[in-house]
């Protein structure tokens, strides 16, 4: 199977990035575990990682994650960054699969859209992040897997929600102008 990688994904990696960045600041904190918040941008990026493939989810998960630590917080916090792109290569991957641009996105794809992005979240957030905080930062354990479980819990609530809306209005709408024809 080739992979087609064109203009469209680089306007998408672009917009996404955009909003990414523009979304670090919307965001609602979880008082229970200290930075953890439900960030929309996670629905920004699991809406065009399903549209557009992992390639995409990936860039706008590392770009955006670091471009916006880097201007609202003055560092980038690396081992937050990476697990962002594993979000967006898990969703990506079954990009195919949820048929969003053929206008098929309901029942059953919403279903296995929500138990992907579950997962990729549970990799990102419970396993890869605390670990990577761990050894890059030196974090205490107990701190850090408390905040990797908040943080999957956020943002598998705000892309259950959120991310879903988004993908079901989209294939509607991607659905209807499928149709069209170019004239001869």
């Amino acid at each position: 199977m080739k992979k087609k990688f064109g203009i469209r994904e680089v306007v998408a990696i672009g917009i996404g990035t955009a909003l990414f960045v523009v979304l670090t600041q919307a965001q609602i904190p979880l008082v229970i575990v200290p930075n953890t918040y439900l960030a929309p941008r996670m629905a920004v990026l699991a809406f065009l990682s399903a549209v557009f493939g992992p390639i995409v989810g990936a860039v706008i998960g590392v770009l955006g994650h670091a471009l916006g630590d880097a201007l609202f917080y003055g560092s980038v916090w690396w081992s937050w960054v990476f697990p962002e792109a594993i979000v967006g290569i898990g969703i990506g991957l079954f990009a195919k699969k949820f048929a969003v641009r053929e206008g098929g996105f309901d029942g059953k794809n919403v279903a296995l859209f929500n138990l992907i992005q579950i997962l990729a979240n549970a990799i990102a957030w419970i396993v890869l992040a605390p670990v990577l905080d761990i050894v890059v930062y030196a974090e205490p354990a107990t701190k850090v897997f408390g905040q990797g479980a908040f943080a999957f819990l956020g943002n598998i609530v705000i892309i259950g929600i959120l991310g879903s809306i988004l993908l079901a209005a989209y294939s509607k709408i991607a659905g209807k102008s499928s149709g069209l024809k170019k004239e001869d």
